[in-house]
């Protein structure tokens, strides 16, 4: 009796190879905040670009990152605290002045290199492990579009953004 054999798409001894059609230099950049207070749903405020612009710049701005936290103070109509990495853009003159001028915003920054203290870096791995994994994406409209849908799951479920923070072993204390 003969073992079954597995079938394939592909001929034996040949490793199948996908085309896809596209230029690799084509970027999409992502920010997000998770945004914790005691008492209330956890959140994720986030915020995409495409390197198609015509300004040359293929990443966010210290503009860029103004906006985000002008959007997340409109949403969360209160006082923000903000930790960050140490992204050189988290620490341009721009955004340090636009801090120092509004009351509402207080900024911290992570020690160099500590991803492990940061809640986003989970979001990313779920993002990364879930929505965008095994998939061949067709245009960067559909990578667009699977990013939105991944990101908008975790949104909905506060759950996930806890664990993110949990992950961390940072606590939230009210002050």
């Amino acid at each position: 009796m003969t073992p079954p054999q597995a079938k394939t798409w592909s001929q034996r001894g040949r490793t199948p190879v996908v085309r896809v059609r596209g230029r690799s230099r084509r970027r999409i950049s992502i920010a997000a905040l998770t945004c914790y207070k005691p008492g209330h749903r956890f959140r994720l405020i986030h915020q995409s670009r495409r390197d198609d612009r015509r300004d040359g710049r293929k990443s966010f701005s210290w503009r860029d990152y103004r906006d985000l936290l002008i959007a997340a103070y409109q949403q969360l109509e209160g006082p923000i605290v903000l930790v960050w990495d140490n992204l050189n853009v988290h620490k341009a003159v721009g955004l340090r002045e636009f801090a120092a001028s509004r009351d509402w915003l207080t900024i911290y920054h992570l020690p160099p290199y500590a991803p492990d203290l940061n809640p986003v870096e989970g979001i990313w791995s779920l993002l990364r492990r879930g929505w965008l994994s095994n998939v061949a994406f067709t245009t960067p409209e559909h990578l667009v579009q699977r990013i939105r849908r991944g990101l908008r799951h975790i949104q909905y479920r506060s759950d996930f953004i806890d664990g993110c923070l949990a992950e961390t072993g940072l606590t939230i204390r009210p002050t």
